[in-house]
């Protein structure tokens, strides 16, 4: 064997080593392989439903901006008719879930998808804020049960993402959390 038959043949051995797990992926799309397990704890939404011509109203009459650089997440809390202890509460766990993020708290808003809470009632839940869902985009995901909330997550295109039913452990929503924030 030549020298340059042996630099060709390692020429294409390196080749294939950069080409075989393109391949490999391309096969395993086409046959609509996909993992067993992944690692969020929150229902993954199939397909990602398009928020962004969605008309949200901010408490202050302001549209719901997705063009914004300031967030890169937006949480949507879902309360069911009648929010009131447990539901605060929860309300509450989201906060405090978006504080643990620390200096990558910025990037997550929270947004309680509900017209019948009162300013008094979301003052101590700052930076929390309040809309209306003009266009009912999120009421199948809304809890019927008083007293409940049920939470979604939106990327920073308005795509949702990840929900979160009645019952969520608060603890995995926060680990989904910061590992959507990290990215």
């Amino acid at each position: 064997m030549t020298p340059r038959t042996r630099n060709r043949i390692g020429l294409l051995l390196i080749i294939a080593l950069f080409l075989a797990p393109l391949v490999a992926a391309y096969v395993l799309n086409a046959l609509d392989w996909r993992p067993g397990g992944t690692r969020n704890y929150g229902t993954l939404v199939e397909p990602p439903q398009d928020l962004s011509g969605a008309r949200f109203v901010l408490a202050d009459g302001k549209p719901l901006q997705w063009k914004d650089e300031d967030w890169s997440w937006t949480v949507f809390a879902l309360t069911g008719p009648g929010c009131a202890h447990s539901c605060l509460a929860r309300l509450d766990e989201l906060r405090r879930a978006r504080l643990t993020l620390n200096q990558n708290a910025y990037r997550v808003r929270v947004i309680v998808l509900d017209a019948g809470l009162t300013p008094e009632q979301l003052a101590p839940l700052k930076p929390l804020e309040s809309a209306r869902d003009v266009d009912a985009r999120l009421a199948a995901l809304r809890p019927a049960g008083a007293d409940e909330v049920a939470v979604a997550f939106a990327d920073p295109h308005g795509f949702l993402a990840l929900r979160y039913a009645v019952g969520y452990d608060a603890n995995q929503l926060r680990k989904d959390l910061a590992r959507l924030v990290k990215r």
